[in-house]
């Protein structure tokens, strides 16, 4: 029996949809504070968000002296939800077991974002600590009113306000009422009153327990997959095994349904070229998805793997895209006076967002509105996009977020899965839980982008790097928000103004934290649309820039014949990049890092060990040490170092879980993920042809959280992301005397390049 399931079965749809299923409802507002927050008044209201300026858009007070904390942002698994709540009960003076969460709800939550790019902390967080210090302002006035006693002499503890001999709760001045005021202001930093400074926090810059690991070893914790509505019918999508190139869809050329006709129950829901098979029995959709007999229309406009960089270049000489740049100085004079001066191309073959938890979501879809259970990041655009697809205004569609088995960056629950499944539910005339099969979620996945990069660099006779400048061949940059998603692309749905202007990338500006007096940086776009390229979208932060500007870093360290870091250094401003400096230094620290110059070393063994080294771009350091294998040409990551200064650490403990996440994680990346692909569509469709790093070669990982009270807080889930493959392709320099400038450093390429360098 699957623990935290829900089951609803005695209830009517109708009484479900109340409220009256309170497993299925995580958290319903009573009294006054309710209705000025936005509860639910039908069974669809989606009236939020509500005025972002209102105390009680984000904190509402209970009788039982607790509080609820609306931030509209969502745990994925990364604490934001504890980390945003110790800010709250931080400024409120209340224990955190004080404190409730609320899971985004778009009849209740504000809207603060989306939650991606190391955003929630970074950005909500001083949404969530001006609605608490305001909303403590005005309990105290209250309570100064009420015990007799002027606002300067009362204290507060556990939300208890003590003063003159007397005490009074939070609960009892305000439970379950509202604030009915306006914030001072809309964020604050801990340095802006009336936040408290930081050498009266007693809470922030602690590491607590996540509040929802406990439901999750116990297995009680309501996952979307674990949802159940009354009467529902299971769903599975129809489209080929693999997408082809962006702009060509899926058309439908024939559907034979009499293949399926000996699968009891099953109806065939159809709207363009947007297909879709369901049933009672959740097996029988999966069956009926699998056996269907559809033939679609062929577009062969992919350039098949290995070919993607030659296409690249084809499209920009032919003249099909424009080009953007941002120079500083001189950067050819500089060139052409250098003592030295290195050419080089790195290219990055697409990555899967691969969530081992497939997408799940919920729908029930009336004439009178509709109710998305779903896992996505960001709800309030999700639902923007999921009323276009119905033809429903968007306060009648109404968003419930329940964590699912895994997200980051623009996988496909975001904003493919809820238009998806509401679509469903529309036409079948019934609620529907759709559940992506592997091949719907790494075959139509947006992916991690592609890129070409060539590089020229130099430098003088001392190691100062005098000139950098960069041509970056590039897919849109706008974000997955601003392209057309599957869904709308299979319905036929015209692209929007911004959805057009996001085929125009900007320049790429690097290489960031180092000082060089001449610069050009270029960004060449190619044809998105039809173009024989595949949907991308960010996967947990960009890895593509920096791997190749710390590569030409380190390839410039060695033509100095200097310390791949003390190179570094040396060519940082003390003035303005101490932080980066310091995060260098610590990563070196911990690493036990001895100063040579790299592939100063080499042995001729079979396997043979390296190291390399990579700043972030984001005031963050990574240590890589790695093996390889000469005869397998298998690279093995043994063990990672990182070190970050996320200015103010809220709790230092959820930094390092999301440290040693990233490094785990993109060493994977790394060494194993690109996705194959065919002249027709994708190809690589499951965890064979599309491998992840597996717990045995996970490497051991050290993290270093470098606590900044004196700075606002920063972003702490990605920031070592895009620094892991740079150290590991330099840690292979160092170990092999060879340079590996493509990504993924998959075996075939390592055995590659080792034979024609016969290293």
């Amino acid at each position: 029996m699957m623990t935290g399931l829900i089951q609803e079965k005695a209830f009517s749809r109708r009484s479900f949809l109340k409220g009256s299923g309170a497993l299925v409802v995580g958290f319903s507002l009573t009294g006054v504070a309710a209705k000025a927050a936005g509860a639910a008044d039908g069974p669809f209201s989606s009236n939020a968000p509500y005025n972002p300026n209102a105390i009680d858009s984000f904190i509402a007070i209970h009788g039982d002296n607790t509080v609820t904390l609306k931030s509209g942002r969502v745990e994925i698994g990364q604490g934001t939800s504890t980390g945003l709540l110790m800010v709250a009960a931080e400024e409120l003076n209340v224990d955190l077991a004080q404190m409730h969460w609320v899971n985004v709800d778009t009849n209740v939550t504000p809207d603060t974002g989306g939650t991606y790019g190391s955003s929630s902390i970074k950005s909500c967080s001083p949404q969530c600590r001006a609605a608490a210090a305001f909303a403590k302002q005005a309990l105290l006035g209250l309570a100064s009113t009420n015990l007799g006693v002027p606002v300067a002499n009362l204290t507060v503890a556990s939300g208890v306000v003590s003063g003159g001999g007397k005490t009074v709760t939070y609960g009892q001045l305000l439970g379950d009422k509202t604030f009915s005021t306006n914030m001072g202001a809309v964020t604050l930093t801990q340095f802006q009153s009336p936040a408290k400074s930081t050498g009266s926090y007693s809470l922030v810059g602690t590491a607590p327990p996540r509040i929802d690991i406990p439901a999750k070893v116990t297995g009680t914790y309501v996952y979307v997959h674990n949802v159940r509505l009354p009467g529902m019918l299971h769903a599975r999508i129809v489209r080929p095994r693999g997408q082809g190139a962006y702009g060509t869809g899926a058309p439908i050329v024939s559907i034979d349904t009499s293949s399926i006709a000996h699968i009891p129950n099953v109806r065939v829901l159809r709207k363009a070229d947007f297909l879709a098979v369901v049933a009672p029995l959740e097996y029988n959709a999966i069956q009926a998805a699998a056996q269907l007999k559809v033939t679609w229309k062929e577009n062969p406009l992919l350039p098949g793997n290995g070919n993607i960089t030659k296409q690249m270049r084809a499209q920009y000489n032919a003249g099909q895209t424009t080009a953007t740049a941002v120079k500083s100085g001189n950067p050819d004079g500089a060139l052409a006076s250098a003592a030295k001066v290195l050419t080089a191309s790195y290219t990055i073959n697409y990555n899967s967002h691969a969530p081992i938890g497939p997408t799940c979501c919920l729908a029930d879809v009336t004439p009178q509105g509709a109710v998305i259970y779903t896992s996505s990041q960001d709800s309030y655009v999700a639902r923007g996009r999921t009323a276009a697809v119905l033809g429903l205004p968007v306060n009648l569609v109404r968003f419930r977020y329940y964590e699912g088995g895994g997200a980051f960056g623009g996988h496909p629950g975001r904003y493919d899965a809820p238009p998806a499944v509401g679509l469903i539910s529309q036409l079948a005339g019934a609620p529907v839980r759709l559940q992506y099969m592997r091949w719907d979620e790494q075959g139509w996945d947006a992916y991690g982008p592609t890129t070409l990069e060539d590089v020229q660099a130099g430098i003088d006779s001392t190691g100062k790097i005098v000139a950098y400048q960069n041509t970056r061949w590039n897919l849109p940059t706008a974000g997955l928000a601003k392209l057309r998603e599957t869904t709308e692309e299979l319905l036929g749905m015209p692209m929007t103004s911004a959805q057009a202007q996001a085929q125009i990338p900007g320049a790429s500006l690097e290489p960031g934290v180092y000082v060089i007096p001449n610069q050009a940086n270029t960004s060449r776009a190619v044809p998105f649309i039809n173009g024989g390229y595949l949907k991308q979208a960010p996967i947990r932060q960009d890895v593509t820039a920096r791997f190749a500007t710390e590569q030409m870093i380190d390839e410039l360290a060695y033509a100095a014949g200097m310390d791949p870091i003390d190179f570094r250094i040396l060519n940082m401003s003390a003035a303005t990049n101490s932080r980066d400096i310091n995060a260098l230094m610590t990563a070196k620290q911990i690493s036990g890092w001895v100063s040579r110059p790299a592939a100063s070393k080499l042995s001729k063994a079979n396997v043979v060990t390296g190291r390399g080294v990579a700043t972030t771009g984001a005031t963050g350091a990574v240590v890589a040490e790695i093996t390889v294998n000469r005869t397998t040409g298998k690279i093995v990551a043994t063990q990672m170092f990182g070190a970050q200064d996320v200015g103010l650490a809220i709790n230092p403990g959820l930094v390092m879980n999301q440290m040693s996440g990233s490094l785990t994680q993109t060493s994977g990346r790394t060494i194993y993920e690109g996705v194959a692909y065919n002249r027709n569509r994708v190809t690589g469709l499951d965890f064979v042809t599309y491998p992840l790093l597996r717990f045995k070669e996970a490497p051991k990982v050290t993290t270093v959280v470098i606590q900044r009270m004196d700075q606002v807080s920063s972003g702490a889930g990605e920031p070592l992301v895009p620094g892991t493959p740079p150290a590991i392709a330099n840690a292979f320099f160092d170990a092999t005397g060879v340079r590996i400038r493509n990504y993924p450093l998959d075996p075939g390429q390592v055995r590659a390049l080792l034979a024609a360098s016969k290293a």
